[in-house]
């Protein structure tokens, strides 16, 4: 199958950002000695949200760069806030995974967010909470030691910095009743069913629930 990449948004991809830098809306970008951190997370790892930020966000973006070996795959969903009806604008979803072999492989002269790869990028929602990245499927683990995931963080407005339950997929073998048992769904379900277009990309809906399960929000 003939393997389909993006070149747009090509104003997120690549720039770098230090110190207090302004968005698209005129908010000032977060960073990590001003926003919070709600509940346990690894130390220096949800942090990495804010390391390469882009100055300017959109509600779509482009995680994988062009040539990008893997299935192309487009997630979308919205993002409510806590009553889950009420769509949630203004809120930064950051996501990062492995490649198509299961590592968490670097860009040539990556400096930034080394720890979780070249495989990573930004949204912020929009008026309608609406968010979309598209992207490779990532493999699992070489050592098969847990199923294909993308990891998401979520940088509220006012609130702070937390992390999710992973990106799972519905069809994935390595998904067993004991990987869906850890689901603490954070956030809501993680669990996407996927297909295939007719143009053979993967496309999956997930939507997110604004501190749901999510301790000491």
């Amino acid at each position: 199958m003939k393997r389909i990449f993006w070149l747009t948004f090509a104003l997120m991809c690549g720039v770098l950002v230090t110190g207090c830098a302004r968005l698209s809306d005129g908010q000032t970008q977060p960073n990590r000695q001003t926003e919070k951190k709600i509940d346990d997370c690894e130390e220096g790892w949800c942090e990495l949200i804010f390391e390469g930020m882009p100055s300017r966000l959109s509600w779509q973006t482009t995680v994988a760069p062009p040539n990008e070996p893997g299935e192309p795959l487009i997630i979308s969903g919205t993002i409510y806030k806590k009553d889950g009806k009420t769509p949630a604008p203004g809120v930064i979803l950051y996501v990062h995974h492995t490649d198509n072999e299961g590592y968490y492989s670097l860009a040539p002269n990556q400096t930034q967010g080394k720890r979780h790869g070249h495989l990573r990028g930004w949204m912020k929602t929009d008026a309608n909470g609406r968010y979309e990245f598209k992207t490779i499927r990532p493999k699992a683990y070489p050592d098969g030691s847990e199923p294909q995931h993308i990891h998401p963080i979520i940088s509220e407005p006012g609130k702070g910095y937390y992390w999710l339950d992973d990106y799972l997929f519905e069809d994935d073998p390595l998904l067993t009743n004991k990987e869906r048992s850890r689901a603490g769904n954070r956030g809501g379900n993680g669990i996407i069913s996927l297909k295939k277009n007719e143009k053979g990309m993967w496309i999956g809906k997930r939507d997110i629930i604004l501190g749901l399960n999510i301790p000491n929000y």
